[in-house]
């Protein structure tokens, strides 16, 4: 009974932590209309498109959102040679099963890495990588290194360089 009764105060915490981190994704956004407006605005600055799927159920998504808006170095990198969205699945809840297949084929089915998933895509909106986020995680975090070197190998100036 005791151990029952840790285990489940170190439960309540774990979710009080995730819970007051910043939801970052929007349930009433149409996700394909969100992607073609931040293509737009890629080819209007010279960026490519990151997609971060998941949702405000996800913890590891809200980490991951929080862990790069907090660090100016990876703030920046992001600010500046990306558009970056959040694009909300949420297959429990979901209005609308056909558009996020549709979504989802249109962003090359990363469902199959885990959530968060990154998207990246060239400023034609073709998908020219799609990260797995568990390789970029360290213990109960991220790892700054692999983060930053994720988004530096896929900047239109490392994927452009010839």
């Amino acid at each position: 009974m005791k151990r029952f009764l840790i285990i489940a105060i170190l439960a309540i915490l774990a979710l009080g932590a995730n819970a007051q981190l910043p939801k970052v994704y929007n349930d009433d956004i149409d996700p394909i209309e969100q992607i073609d407006k931040a293509l737009v605005q890629a080819n209007e600055n010279g960026k490519f498109v990151i997609c971060q799927v998941g949702g405000n159920w996800c913890p590891w998504c809200l980490k991951f959102a929080n862990f790069i808006t907090t660090d100016e170095e990876i703030a920046k990198l992001v600010n500046d040679n990306f558009v970056y969205i959040h694009v909300s699945y949420n297959p429990r809840k979901s209005a609308d099963p056909n558009r996020d297949k549709a979504m989802l084929s249109r962003l090359g089915n990363p469902g199959r890495f885990g959530y968060p998933v990154f998207v990246v895509l060239n400023q034609a909106g073709k998908v020219i990588h799609i990260q797995d986020s568990s390789f970029l995680e360290e213990g109960k975090s991220y790892n700054k290194d692999k983060v930053m070197r994720f988004f530096k190998n896929w900047t239109p100036k490392a994927v452009n360089a010839q």
